[in-house]
Formats: structure tokens, C-alpha cells, sequence
């Protein structure tokens, strides 16, 4: 890079860029480069824009738009002048040729880096830069001067001759433009030109020009001095453009001959020096490709949006050029003219979508990767969100090759290598551009990309969502359990997994998952897919397809999946896969999380989904019907194979309640989604009155982690857990989902009927082994047998405890639970709390992770006693893992006092009692339950409870407090299950029962005796005490989150929290989520457990005093809690019955509900008058909003429905009669 300008101490000191975008992160880099410090602006939109960090400083305008921010220029100076900068550069757009900008500059006493405000004025208004041209002998089009009545316009149309482009004299960058072939077109074009020259220039002149509809977009770049001497630095061809907006730039201008080329240049030369041009300008040219003939276009007095590349060819740079210039140092290189090398290309990454008229797009980018090796100007990243308020371009990259060949074989892998997922753009609209033969050949025209390129992506385009359509893969996000993050991933492992064995794919390829309703798709590419799981009418161009077989799908087709019959979820697989990015070694969507799969959400009408490359050697197959499963009809019910344990009776349940459990048919409430499935029966029996330290509920536990398919008893109320589901609670499971069962549980609906069979470790890995070979080889096992007879030892299948060790000296007891058949749970001494207990799990994962590893182990999650293991039973048998465990436990350390962990200390604020934390309150008291011993306030409910002797005890213990972290995922994403150091600060509470619904991310909570962090809005049952900052940042952009992890905490950190007001939490809330906060960490420090054992042994006698206190109260608690019996798991009748359908009803017919949910709107009144396929009812199901539409054009007879009322399949739900 050229760096021949003069350096001394009159260089600028500072200087403001009065721009956003790109453009403004560029020029930062080069003042950074040259000492100088820079001040950027920024809008609110762009409050977390690149550019903000990449200045050495940064204003905020206050608003949005450009007209309040940008292109402000009275703020704008006024702000230059409070930061004492001695100049502004404008870069491109904007204010760049606002000659009235440039003059406000100059005589606020600010250098303004550019042009004169002559230059600026004179080549601004086309009318008067033609005639400037003229002057300088360069060729002009037919042309006519500044025209103000329409019938003028007219006249000068018609002499200079159709086709004409009618033009704003003060446009710019391609706006104010537009075609007319004839005369109607002009009238209407009018007054759009003068709108849009008003608004966006403040001149309302237009002119019209001769259009060469088939011509090349060619221009040459200037620079001058100022003085007279002028110099061109090649020339760019800009032909390739949509909207008149250039896309694709390269440089030298290909396939003209010397002649045209030296012409060209001699013409530019000719005008800079007429104007004794100052710093970069552009004269733009049209060239007719038919007469080889160039004719000048205007001159833009500013940096251009593809100088890069006349950098990269001259290997200068512009931006230096210009600043040095104004500051009194010409670049030497403007008196000794560099050569060019080779040749360069350019190419505009913008937000929007090519096949739809390039719409412009917003949104958050969830992936953004760009190639290491070639030049990118941008300004986004990972999680950058794109406002609708500006420019749609997000990146240029820039490449050079010795020739133009290796130039374009270079773009072509650049943006192979690229990824903008999350919002619309037009990479690979691009990437079909450059390696088309228009580009290859030099065959360029401005007409190319409007009348000749047809541009079909290999993608599928939503047209229609369906209720929940998600993208998911197999087996989904594995590996981060210990951290709270779910595996996602199909619901239906079986169906979706048959769907990519059709299709040819390999096992981990993404596919959709759609739930109750379908979406509509349609197809740009032809392809393979495949359809299976819950059945749903499939119909292909309104033709019916199969399911459970390989389709072939012709490009323009649309496939539409309406409402299923039977099951719940549909799956969709398409050969390759589908094209989006890995998030934590998955391509599943983690909806609540807002990561993973199309832009972390379900998907919503004009998502674009590209097909990938995950294909294996297997070709579509077809199936037999014998390997489809066959889901229960109306009065059937599922019936799942469980595996017992991991806590049963007699520590929890009572002995009858087992046998209560496995002879119940359960019932599936309405509200089951993929977090979770709540079961409607008998209420558990308890062989304990309480959870102790752990909570006030007999099914509280101290915190352990779950197993995916377990069924825990939140309170009294069983749930499954789903693949969405939490990973680490304080509440017991009673059973665990055999994994090759568990696919049953993705196809549940509102209402179903459910009977789990228990069965032994060795008849479930039978069965995955066996699901394991239909998938390979597409046929049906003949060893299957049915669940009921598989079950038929209920002694050996109803073992929990796998084995015991009783406690020594040296080691506590230890009890190995079964939890499934890819779990073991591993429990250290009696269920108390002790952090001796949590440092020996410390142990065993060193021994397991480090020293002595077990093939087969594939996760160790530890929880506050606890440890689960989770491993692969068909590489290591459950028997060869116990044996291995055991012999690990005996290589374990026996002198704990040595023990010794790095615990980083975490500095928080915390707003005490937030309005987010009393919100969450008010609405579990509206929505789930009015009262409770916790009820109406939960910091009273915690003084209450501890004995304390007023609210303020219980704000001052929390920030005295010092939380140990002894498990990660409390409530998701890192949220930390955490623990007073010193006993005297542990509040002991209980747990909501039944769990909240809604609980805000960031939320500070107190749950037995732990802290949590919630890590995202979700369902929550801790005490609710206040909200800190965020602890999970998806895109890692704060430098807290160390090594590419989202979560903040680790485990044995250290929480401590200081006092902040709500609003000042807000600010630090979002400015530590966008890495311009930062927190306190102390990071060398460790916890020492024999000086902590000392400590407790020194402060026994207070600790005990305060301990005997606080029992007190709790025992007292503990009989309001007894008393409590409002709450119940009985199916219940409902109460509001839907009511008679009339016996005259005569020639009416009837809308009925399609699956169970509560009526959430009626959208309709009786005798109204409703078109075909109009909305009249929704339902709330599956907490998703199911409409219910008019199967015909009718009139509303009665309404036998009503908001709030519980209603099942088949109800009806209103009368009609046919208009």
C-alpha cells in the first residue's frame, strides 16, 4: 500500500466521518492508520452498528432516520466542534455533494474533506455539469436543459426521441432516475422524479436524456489538487446494475480497445482540469455498444462507492489521499502516477431479495463469514441487526488477480466461502452473476441483468408457514447439557430420520419440522423430498402425493401440507439438506433461545431456504408399509416403554403410587409443546412432607440434571420432558423414556391418551438396535414384540438403583440411579446440602474427562450432588459402565482438605424488585394461580420464611452474599444453580408449584437455598428478587464471554451483586449485550476447600444460631404450605360445557374444533355474513394460536362456544347456514 505523503505536526489531530455503514468503518481504518483520531456519529438504529467501535470515539444523534441523523448538518458540525475536530469527511451518500454542507463547514472553521463547494454545486446539477462538459469538448447524449412544465418535458421527449431517461438535475448513486419508452410512461414519471428529488436532494429540476437502452456503464477516477493538476487512475466498468444501483464493479473495463480506452481518459483529464479539480471525483460515461461510442454522464464529486478496487490495482489508498490532500500534504504519488497491476472486481452484498424485485430485508444476521484472504468493507458481524432506516448494502469484497481470468476465479471462491444467513441478500444472486458467461466473456451491458440473466436459486421459498414450522436436524444439539443448553432436533427422531434415509441424505442433514398445520413451499430448483410422520393432506401443483416416499419436485411447483389426521408433527426432507448455519455443532432451532436453524425462529412467509450438500452414498429408496408407524385413533392410546428411575419409591413415592402410575392411562394436557408435555391423572403420594433445604414441596430436590425424556414431578404435576426441555432442576423423575420410544411422544396431541410400560435397560437397547436397522436397511425387525409383553417382569424392570456404596472415612456413600437407558445418575451422601459433596464430583469428572476416559461417555453434567453421565448403551454396555464407574470412584483423592478449584469472582449489578421481576408475579397470580404461601410478594414470602425481621434483612443478605456456583443450566443457557459461601446468607425458600409460565431473561431468583440467573425468557418456579445483567449473548459479542462460549459463568465462579436503579440497569444491560460494558471479573482466585471447612468450623456457633432461627420459620411455613390444597392434578370436568346444538337445525351445518385447546377469540357474531376460508375462531393449543376458518361462504346461525372454555375434538363450535 502506497504511503508516499508528507507527515508532519500539521497533519489533522482529529476528524469526524459524517457517515454510517461500511464507508465509515473504512475511512476509520485508515485514520487509525495515519494517528489521526477519529469521532464517528450514530443514529439509535445504529447504536450497535461496527462503526461506532471501530472510531476512537462516538456521538449518538438522537433518532432513527437519516433526516433526523445523517443528513442533519447543522447537528452534525455542531457536534465536530464539541469533540474539537479540525475536519469532516463525508465518504459517499449522505451529505457527500451538499454543497450548502460543504460551505457550513468551511465557515464553522472545519476543513471539509473533498471538493470545493463550487465543484460541488456546479457538477451537482446535471444541467449545469453538461455544460461544463460541453466546455471541455467532451461528447454529450441529446439532451435537454432544466424543465419545469410538464408539456415541455413532452415536447423535448418527442425531438430528442423515445426511449428517455428523465432525471433529477441533483440525483445521484442512481436514484432520481427513470426510463420512459414513451409518452404516458413520462407523464406518469414526472412527478415521482420530482417527488423523490425533493425529498431526497431538495431540488425538484429534472431533464431528460437519450436512453441507450443496450449500453455499458464505464467511468474513470480523478484526482486533483486543487490547483490545476488533475490525474485519472483507470477506469471501472459498472455495468452490471438493478434499479439503476450497481452490484458489480471491475476495473480495467473489459473488451475496449486502446483507442476507446485512451479517449476516455483523455476526456476525463480534459473536464478536471477545465474545473481544477479537488481531491477523488468520478466522471461517469455511457457507452454505446453498438457504435463504440462514449458520451459523458455526470461527474460524482465525491468518493465512490468501488474505489476499492482502483486501490487495489494501483495499490494506493484514496481515503489517505484525500486527507492528506486536505490537510495541506498532496500525496506524492498524485505527481508521480503509480502503475496499475492486473485487474480487480468488486461486488455489493446487500439486504435484499432478488427474486422478489430486490426487496430490501431486515432483521438480525445470525452467521456472517467472510473469506480471511480477500478485502471486505463492511460493517455487520455476527448478530448485527439491519434497520429499514438506511442504504441495503452490508459488505464489498474486493478481490485481485494478475489477470481478469484469476480475478473472477477468485471472487467465485470469495463468495463460495461466504455467509450472510439470518435476512434476505443477494449473495447468491452474485455468486450466480460472476459465474455466468456474461461475466466470463465480458459481455456487459446494463441491460444484462434485467433482460437477459434469469436468476433461479437452489432454494425453496415459504409461501405459507404452517402453525410451527421449524428447521431441525439429527441428533441435534448434543453436547452442552452441562450448560444448560437442549439438544432440539426433531421431536419425531424416528420420522424425521426415515425422511433423509428417502431422500438419499446423510443422518445429520437439516430438515423442516411442521406441527398440526403445514406450510406451503415452493420450489425454484427441482428436487427429491420426502414427507412422513403425522399425516397431512400433501398435495403437489393440487395434485395428492404419498407420504413415506421419495417425491420428485419439478422447479415452479408448489407443495401444499394442510392439517393433520392423525399424530402431530409432519417432517419434510429435501435431498441435501437444507443450508444453514451450525450453532453449537447443530443446525436445530432452539425457538426460546432464538439461535440455531433460519434465524433462531419458526419460519414465516418469504423465508428463503437453500439446499445444501449433505448427501450420502444411499439412493432414494421407497418403504414398506410395515415399517410406518401406525398412530392411535380416536379412543386408542400411546403406549411407551420407560425405564424406572432415577428416584421411586420408597425415598419419594409411595410403593402404591408406582403401581397407580404404570396402570393409569394418562391424558395429554392441551398446552404440551417441545419443551414439555404435562399428563393429566391421580395425584402422586409422597413418603415425605417436604424437600428440606432443597424446597417446601416433597418433590423438591437439591438441583440435578435431568434426562431428556424423563418425567418430572414439578410439584404434583408430571411432565415430560421434551427435547426443549430444561436440563438441570431441583424436582424429581420418576421414570425415563426408553430413546427408542421416545420418537411416540413427538406425535402426542392435545387430549391424547398415554400408557407407559416399564421395561428392563437390556429390552431398550434391543430396541434402538433394532430402530438402528430399519433406518440402514428399511426393513421391520421380526423381533419386535409388543410393549405389554415386553414388560412383563415387573420386578427386574422396577429396580431404580442400580447399585450403593456405603460411606467411609474417606468418602461419602454414593448411590448410582438409572436414568433411561443413556443415562446413570450418580448421587454423593445424604440429600443435604455439603459443598464436600459437589468438590467430589469435581473429582470424578477429572477422573473420567481427564485422566482415566471411558469410550462411550459422551457428557458429564454435574449438579449440586450429583453427576450424570450420559453415554451411548450400544458402545458400552449399562453393566461396563457401572463396573468402570466404581473403578474410577476408588482412584478418586481421599483427603478432600487439599482440594483446590479456580473460582473467579463475578461482579453484578442487581435492581432490586425491578418492574420485570413484579410483572412476572402479577402474572402467574392472573394466569396460573392467585394465591400461594408465596403470594402476593415474593420478598416477603422470603423474609417470612427465614425469620428475618423485615425486607430490608433480606435486600442486605443478598448483596452481602458471595454464590458459589456449583451447576450450570438452572432454567437454560448457563443460567448458574449457585450457593451462599457462608451459610449465614443462605435463604431457604421454596419453588413455585405449578411453575410460572413466563419469567424475563436476566431475572435474579432464590430457589431453596440457590441463586439463578435466568438465561432467556422461560417457564421459572424460583422466587422472584430482582434482574442483572444478561448471561447468555448468542453472538459472543462482549469480550466477558471468553473463548467463543455464549455463557458468562463458569462453574465455581463466584457471584456477587452490587445495588443499580432500574434505569441505570437498563443502560447496562444493553450496552454489556453489545460489548461496550464491561464487567469486574477478578481471575485468580481460587476456593480453597480445607480453609473453607476451618471457616465453618470457627463461625459453627453463629451459623448455628442462625440456622435454628431460620428452621423455626421454616417449620412454620411448612403448615401454611399444608394447608395449601388448591392445587391438584385430577382431570377435571370442564366447566363450561359446550352447549346444545340445537335439534331444528334444519339446512345448517357445523364448525367443529380439530384438536383440544382453549378458545382464546371468537372472531365472529351470530348472523354475521363470512366468506369462504375466513377466520372465525382461534384456539389456543400447544401454546401456539390454531385458527379455525369457514369451510364455506355462510351465515353465523350460533355461537356454542366461549372465551376461555376448554373444548376437544370434534366439539362444535358454531352453527352455520350456506348463503
Amino acid at each position: 500500500m502506497d504511503t508516499s505523503v508528507a507527515s508532519n505536526a500539521s497533519m489533522f489531530k482529529s476528524v469526524l466521518i459524517a457517515n454510517r455503514g461500511e464507508i465509515a468503518v473504512r475511512i476509520a481504518r485508515t485514520l487509525k492508520k495515519m494517528g489521526i483520531r477519529s469521532v464517528a456519529i450514530y443514529s439509535g438504529a445504529d447504536r450497535n452498528s461496527q462503526h461506532v467501535i471501530a472510531a476512537d470515539h462516538a456521538v449518538e444523534l438522537k433518532g432513527n432516520t437519516s433526516e433526523e441523523t445523517y443528513l442533519c448538518g447543522n447537528l452534525i458540525i455542531a457536534t465536530a466542534k464539541s469533540q474539537n475536530v479540525q475536519a469532516i469527511i463525508p465518504g459517499y451518500g449522505f451529505l457527500s455533494e451538499n454543497a450548502d454542507f460543504a460551505i457550513q463547514c468551511e465557515a464553522a472553521g472545519l476543513i471539509y474533506i473533498g471538493p470545493t463547494p463550487e465543484q460541488i454545486r456546479q457538477f451537482g446539477l446535471k444541467h449545469i455539469a453538461y455544460e461544463l462538459a460541453a466546455s471541455a469538448k467532451l461528447p454529450l447524449l441529446p439532451h435537454s436543459g432544466l424543465l419545469t412544465d410538464i408539456e415541455d418535458v413532452k415536447l423535448q421527449a418527442r425531438y430528442i426521441g423515445y426511449p428517455v431517461m428523465l432525471k433529477s438535475t441533483a440525483g445521484s448513486g442512481g436514484h432520481g432516475i427513470l426510463r420512459c419508452s414513451d409518452e404516458n410512461e413520462l407523464t406518469d414519471a414526472c412527478e415521482k422524479v420530482r417527488r423523490l428529488a425533493s425529498k431526497f436532494f431538495k431540488n425538484t429540476g429534472i431533464y431528460l436524456e437519450r436512453c441507450i437502452d443496450d449500453a455499458r456503464h464505464i467511468e474513470v477516477q480523478m484526482f486533483g489538487d486543487g490547483h490545476g493538476h488533475v490525474i485519472t487512475l483507470g477506469e471501472r466498468d459498472c455495468s452490471l446494475q438493478r434499479r439503476n444501483q450497481k452490484i458489480v464493479e471491475e476495473t480495467p473495463a473489459p473488451n475496449l480497445t486502446d483507442d476507446v480506452r485512451s479517449r476516455l481518459h483523455d476526456a476525463a483529464l480534459r473536464l478536471g482540469t477545465l474545473a481544477k479539480y479537488r481531491s477523488a471525483g468520478t466522471i461517469e460515461f455511457v457507452y454505446d455498444r453498438t457504435s463504440q461510442e462514449f458520451y459523458f454522464l455526470e461527474v460524482n464529486c465525491r468518493l465512490q462507492v468501488e474505489h476499492p478496487i482502483t486501490e487495489a490495482i494501483f495499490d494506493i489508498d484514496l481515503v489517505e489521499w484525500m486527507v492528506s490532500l486536505a490537510a495541506g500534504h498532496p500525496p506524492k504519488a498524485l505527481y508521480n502516477v503509480p502503475t496499475s497491476r492486473g485487474a480487480a472486481i468488486e461486488v455489493r452484498l446487500c439486504s435484499e431479495e432478488p427474486v422478489h424485485d430486490f426487496r430490501p430485508s431486515s432483521g438480525t444476521l445470525h452467521e456472517v463469514l467472510f473469506p480471511s484472504n480477500v478485502r471486505v468493507d463492511t460493517w455487520i458481524t455476527n448478530g448485527t441487526e439491519v434497520s429499514p432506516y438506511y442504504d441495503s448494502l452490508l459488505a464489498k469484497v474486493v478481490v485481485h488477480g494478475n489477470n481478469r481470468k484469476e480475478a473472477i476465479e477468485r471472487m467465485q471462491r470469495a463468495l463460495e466461502h461466504t455467509r450472510l444467513i439470518g435476512i434476505s441478500t443477494n449473495l447468491d444472486f452474485l455468486r450466480h452473476v460472476i459465474g455466468s458467461s456474461f461475466v466470463t466473456s465480458g459481455n456487459l451491458s446494463t441491460k444484462v441483468l434485467t433482460d437477459y440473466f434469469k436468476y433461479r436459486p437452489n432454494a425453496i421459498e415459504i409461501l405459507k408457514p404452517g402453525t410451527y414450522t421449524t428447521i431441525q436436524d439429527y441428533p441435534g444439539r448434543v453436547k452442552f447439557w452441562d450448560v444448560g443448553v437442549p439438544p432440539s432436533g426433531p421431536m419425531d427422531s424416528y420420522a424425521f430420520r426415515l425422511a433423509n434415509r428417502l431422500v438419499g441424505n446423510t443422518e445429520d442433514a437439516a430438515g423442516l419440522e411442521c406441527t398440526l398445520d403445514g406450510p406451503f413451499l415452493y420450489f425454484h430448483t427441482s428436487s427429491t423430498i420426502a414427507i412422513t410422520g403425522a399425516t397431512m393432506n400433501a398435495t403437489l401443483n393440487n395434485t395428492p402425493v404419498d407420504l413415506w416416499k421419495p417425491i420428485l419436485v419439478q422447479a415452479g411447483q408448489t407443495l401444499k401440507l394442510g392439517h393433520v389426521a392423525s399424530g402431530c408433527r409432519t417432517y419434510i426432507a429435501v435431498r441435501g439438506g437444507f443450508d444453514v448455519p451450525s450453532y453449537l455443532g447443530s443446525r436445530s432451532t432452539f425457538v426460546l433461545g432464538q439461535f440455531g436453524g433460519y434465524a433462531g425462529r419458526t419460519l414465516t412467509s418469504g423465508d428463503m431456504l437453500f439446499i445444501g450438500k449433505c448427501i450420502s452414498n444411499q439412493i432414494p429408496s421407497t418403504v414398506s408399509n410395515t415399517i410406518i408407524p401406525q398412530y392411535p385413533v380416536e379412543g386408542e392410546e400411546w403406549q411407551v416403554g420407560v425405564l424406572y428411575g432415577p428416584h421411586g419409591a420408597p425415598d419419594f413415592f409411595a410403593s402404591d403410587y408406582i403401581e397407580k402410575f404404570f396402570s393409569t392411562t394418562w391424558q395429554a394436557h392441551y398446552n404440551l409443546n417441545r419443551l414439555g408435555v404435562r399428563l393429566l391423572g391421580p395425584k402422586p403420594s409422597w413418603t415425605r412432607t417436604d424437600g428440606g433445604e432443597a424446597g417446601l414441596h416433597p418433590s423438591n430436590i437439591h438441583d440435578c440434571e435431568y434426562a431428556v425424556g424423563s418425567i418430572n414431578f414439578t410439584g404434583d404435576t408430571p411432565i415430560i420432558l421434551c427435547q426443549d426441555g430444561p436440563s438441570l432442576g431441583g424436582f424429581v423423575c420418576l421414570v425415563t423414556i426408553a430413546k427408542a420410544e421416545l420418537w411416540k411422544i413427538g406425535q402426542v396431541k392435545p387430549n391424547d391418551r398415554i400408557r407407559f410400560y416399564p421395561i428392563t435397560f437390556d429390552q431398550a437397547l434391543t430396541l434402538e438396535r433394532d430402530q438402528d436397522t430399519l433406518i440402514n436397511t428399511l426393513t421391520k425387525s421380526v423381533s419386535t414384540i409388543p410393549l405389554p409383553l415386553l414388560s412383563s417382569s415387573p420386578i427386574e424392570s422396577l429396580q431404580c438403583i442400580l447399585t450403593e456404596l456405603p460411606a467411609t472415612a474417606t468418602r461419602p456413600s454414593v448411590i448410582y440411579r438409572q436414568a433411561g437407558d443413556h443415562y446413570i445418575l450418580i448421587e454423593y451422601g445424604p440429600m443435604h446440602l455439603d459443598l464436600c459433596y459437589r468438590f467430589r464430583v469435581h473429582l470424578l469428572m477429572e477422573e473420567l474427562h481427564d485422566h482415566h476416559p471411558v469410550e462411550g461417555i459422551f457428557e458429564l453434567a454435574p449438579g449440586v450432588r450429583s453427576l450424570q453421565i450420559r453415554y451411548d448403551s450400544r458402545i458400552i454396555h449399562q453393566k461396563q459402565l457401572l463396573t468402570a464407574l466404581l473403578t474410577a470412584e476408588d482412584h478418586l483423592p481421599t483427603d478432600e482438605n487439599t482440594i483446590r478449584v479456580k473460582s473467579r469472582i463475578v461482579y453484578l449489578p442487581l435492581a432490586f424488585e425491578d418492574s420485570a421481576t413484579l410483572d412476572a408475579v402479577k402474572r402467574y397470580r392472573e394466569t396460573v394461580k392467585e394465591s400461594a404461601p408465596w403470594l402476593p410478594n415474593n420478598v416477603d414470602f422470603i423474609q417470612r420464611i427465614n425469620g428475618l425481621s423485615s425486607r430490608d434483612d433480606v435486600r442486605k443478605t443478598i448483596f452481602d452474599a458471595s454464590y458459589l456456583i456449583l451447576g450450570l443450566g438452572d432454567v437454560y443457557l448457563g443460567a448458574p444453580c449457585a450457593v451462599p459461601i457462608d451459610p449465614r446468607h443462605r435463604l431457604n425458600t421454596s419453588k413455585y408449584n405449578p411453575a410460572r409460565t413466563f419469567t424475563a431473561e436476566g431475572t435474579v431468583g432464590i430457589g431453596g437455598v440457590y441463586m439463578c440467573i435466568y438465561g432467556m425468557d422461560s417457564p421459572g418456579g424460583y422466587q422472584l428478587i430482582g434482574r442483572t445483567l444478561p448471561i447468555w449473548n448468542t453472538f459472543t459479542r462482549n469480550t466477558a464471554f471468553k473463548d467463543g462460549k455464549p455463557w458468562l459463568l463458569r462453574f465455581f465462579d463466584q457471584v456477587r451483586y452490587y445495588p443499580v436503579d432500574e434505569a441505570e440497569l437498563t443502560i447496562q444491560r444493553q450496552a454489556f449485550r453489545e460489548g461496550r460494558l464491561n464487567i469486574r471479573i477478578v481471575e485468580d482466585n481460587e476456593f480453597n476447600l480445607g480453609e473453607y471447612k476451618a471457616f465453618l468450623k470457627r463461625e459453627s456457633e453463629s451459623i448455628k444460631n442462625f440456622t435454628t432461627k431460620q428452621a423455626t420459620a421454616y417449620a412454620e411455613e411448612v403448615s401454611y404450605w399444608q394447608n395449601d390444597t388448591n392445587d391438584t392434578n385430577e382431570s377435571s370436568k370442564n366447566d363450561n360445557e359446550i352447549k346444545e346444538i340445537r335439534s331444528d337445525s334444519g339446512p345448517e351445518v357445523t364448525i367443529c374444533a380439530d384438536i383440544c385447546g382453549s378458545v382464546w377469540k371468537i372472531l365472529v357474531e351470530q348472523s354475521q355474513i363470512v366468506e369462504e376460508n375466513a377466520p372465525v375462531i382461534i384456539l389456543e393449543a400447544m401454546k401456539m394460536e390454531l385458527t379455525i376458518r369457514s369451510p364455506i361462504a355462510c351465515k353465523i346461525s350460533s355461537i356454542l362456544c366461549n372465551v376461555g372454555q376448554l373444548v376437544n375434538a370434534k366439539d362444535v363450535l358454531l352453527e352455520i347456514e350456506a348463503v
